[in-house]
């Protein structure tokens, strides 16, 4: 799915790219006092110096995405996410710099905000559909060029044990991943390049026609009509045992029933079979079938 940035927009994300290349590189032991004044402190002057540092690296990994069609500067927010994940949780006691420590989060941030946008189905949660997602065209690339190729433009048994070992997945996880990424398609793209027939037009309609809907509305309060004038030809009793026990959406146990009616559960019973019987009976001379029409069990 194709995301066009506004003028506006572009020009705002040049400005902040600008900015953030301006900002002045840490030397090794400025950048620890800053971690540790942060860490050990809460210094939000610190942390903002920290961070502000390496904008440029957000810059410099959202660039790299950008070929799966998402706004720089979407990247580039997601990117900050995972670089405040990472001062949050970086340790300056470590024998580690930030950058390298920052630059696994914020590779990860933008990596699930691709998964999560780049299309509307969701393309996979795992880890494993994961690193496919992001590898499987690289190194099926890189091996066919080593000849497994079939010129035919499927991708071979060999190819795709390849990848799974390489990738330590399952091959199962790759078909899905080929398939995924070789079906997913925008309905609002053109059948041809010439026509002006979208995808979308040759979906079919589930939903019930426009009559189809009018005879259902119809029918419905037909048979609730029967239903009532049914329910009326039963004694008081039996009108109370069939709809507490057919006509609720928890039926009530023979039991239950019983212990109000102060009868018993295999009493309950039988004045429910007679009822249920006489209803059937009204219902045939109302409606014909009442098993047909759904408003007795069959």
């Amino acid at each position: 799915m194709a995301h066009i940035d506004m003028p506006d927009t572009q020009r705002a994300n040049r400005r902040f790219v600008k900015s953030a290349m301006a900002a002045p590189l840490l030397t090794a032991d400025h950048e620890h006092e800053l971690a540790q004044r942060w860490r050990e402190n809460g210094d939000e002057a610190a942390l903002h110096e920290l961070v502000s540092a390496y904008i440029r690296l957000v810059v410099a990994t959202a660039s790299r995405f950008r070929n799966y069609g998402l706004p720089i500067g979407d990247l580039v927010q997601e990117g900050n996410i995972g670089l405040m994940q990472a001062a949050a949780r970086f340790e300056p006691q470590r024998n580690i710099r930030f950058a390298t420590y920052a630059t696994w989060w914020i590779r990860s941030a933008m990596q699930d905000f691709v998964l999560r946008n780049w299309s509307i189905v969701r393309t996979g949660t795992t880890s494993a559909h994961k690193s496919l997602f992001f590898n499987l065209r690289r190194l099926r690339a890189r091996i066919e060029r080593h000849g497994a190729a079939t010129g035919t433009g499927a991708m071979t048994d060999a190819v795709r044990r390849r990848i799974a070992t390489e990738l330590k997945v399952e091959v199962g996880d790759v078909e899905q991943m080929e398939s995924r990424l070789a079906s997913d398609r925008s309905l609002n793209t053109p059948i041809s390049e010439d026509g002006e027939t979208d995808w979308q037009d040759l979906l079919a309609d589930e939903r019930p026609s426009p009559e189809e809907t009018v005879q259902a509305r119809h029918d419905g309060a037909a048979r609730a009509r029967w239903l009532r004038d049914a329910l009326a030809y039963l004694s008081p009793r039996e009108r109370r045992i069939i709809t507490e026990r057919r006509l609720r959406d928890e039926s009530s146990t023979l039991q239950s029933l019983g212990n109000n009616l102060g009868i018993s559960k295999e009493r309950v019973r039988q004045i429910e079979h007679q009822a249920l019987a006489k209803l059937k009976q009204r219902l045939t001379a109302l409606a014909g079938s009442p098993e047909q029409m759904g408003l007795l069990p069959a």
